[in-house]
């Protein structure tokens, strides 16, 4: 179980096949984030039906409420949830940040303040593993700190120390052999201190590793560099997560280094607010140009919401604040996401990534190619 696989390369970007008690994983890959055992609107069949393979939860979120001896006993996440494909927790490491006004970090872990009702909430990497565990994901990550940005060197190297220590700490407490703990690797945009964290990191030999504190606010010019030199580090024969990344352009970027699976709220949340994901970038359904357009969506697109809707009829109910219309954008950003993460996977197979990546680079960009993106596919061996 969880013995990683890859089965084709394209330069360094790869296509895998990730073993989990709850089925059969292909890399690379996007997950849709259900942060309360939920992806917001969105039913498990339909998560189905769109091709998700993993979804994530939220360990942080998950301890408040219902809580996980109620979802263990009530069969775990697959059953509670009527999810039966793999899972995901995350550790709350990401709640050290979002929630730093409401959190006291110490050696022994983080106390929170309940941004529900006040209360004081302790999360150690012991309690961490334990809540995942009770929680019944397949995967599980570290308890880590996840600094802001920006934050000063020193702070950031108290921060990488830490959370190694915290990472010992998980591998100790761990009980459950049917659950994979990744590793995060963290260090900012510092790349001295990102390759300390990774190094450090790898020596724990985890069945997964991680690349944490990206994508909280620096500029990609900055970020790229961090990935790029964090999978030059991390196993090439482990999956290898980004955390919290999931715009189409960071996706493609990503995969031509060598990442193998993705996160974030980025599709669901931009379909909330009325936004569709199309090769071109975002398409505003509130704008009254879509008001007597009978085109679906995405024409490309082999969705339910561009299978039976227009641009009209989702415009409408998305201007009439209907909850359909809502639900229908953000059903199509995760398949939009996940039919990018399958033309990438046969674009590997078939040796034509760079072919792939440019294409989406024109079509997404124009002539305007942003020198980050050109960079990251040129250090992954896909730019001519």
């Amino acid at each position: 179980m969880f013995d990683f696989r890859i089965t084709a390369r394209a330069g360094r970007a790869r296509n895998g096949l990730l073993p989990t008690p709850h089925g059969l994983v292909h890399t690379p890959l996007f997950m849709p984030v259900g942060t309360l055992g939920s992806v917001k609107g969105i039913s498990p069949q339909e998560i189905r039906d769109i091709g998700s393979q993993i979804v994530l939860a939220n360990t942080y979120h998950l301890l408040l409420r219902p809580g996980p001896q109620r979802v263990k006993a009530l069969g775990g996440l697959h059953r509670f949830a009527a999810y039966s494909g793999p899972w995901l927790t995350d550790s709350g490491g990401f709640q050290v940040m979002s929630l730093g006004h409401l959190r006291r970090i110490s050696e022994e872990g983080v106390v929170f303040q309940s941004h529900i009702n006040g209360d004081l909430i302790e999360l150690s990497p012991e309690k961490s593993v334990a809540v995942q565990e009770a929680l019944g994901a397949d995967i599980i990550m570290a308890f880590d700190e996840c600094p802001p940005y920006p934050a000063s060197r020193e702070y950031m190297k108290e921060s990488i120390e830490r959370t190694l220590r915290w990472l010992e700490r998980c591998f100790k407490a761990k009980t459950r052999p049917d659950q994979a703990l990744f590793a995060i690797a963290q260090g900012g945009i510092d790349l001295e201190l990102r390759r300390i964290s990774a190094e450090a990191t790898v020596a724990f030999d985890a069945p997964g590793f991680a690349i944490g504190g990206l994508a909280v606010g620096e500029p990609k010019e900055a970020m790229y560099p961090a990935v790029e030199l964090s999978t030059r580090i991390l196993p090439e024969s482990k999956p290898r997560y980004l955390m919290g990344v999931g715009h189409p352009e960071d996706l493609v970027a990503s995969v031509a280094l060598g990442i193998d699976m993705f996160d974030c709220v980025y599709p669901t949340r931009t379909g909330r607010f009325g936004y569709a994901l199309v090769a071109e970038g975002r398409m505003n359904l509130k704008l009254t140009r879509y008001l007597d357009d009978p085109r679906p969506i995405d024409p490309e697109c082999d969705c339910y919401a561009c299978r039976h809707f227009s641009r009209a009829y989702l415009s409408h109910l998305i201007r009439a604040e209907e909850m359909l219309g809502l639900r229908m954008v953000s059903l199509h950003n995760l398949r939009y996401l996940h039919r990018l993460m399958e033309q990438a996977r046969s674009a590997i197979a078939e040796k034509r990534y760079g072919e792939f990546a440019r294409d989406f680079a024109r079509r997404r960009f124009g002539q305007e190619i942003p020198g980050w993106f050109a960079r990251a596919l040129q250090e992954g061996g896909h730019w001519e």
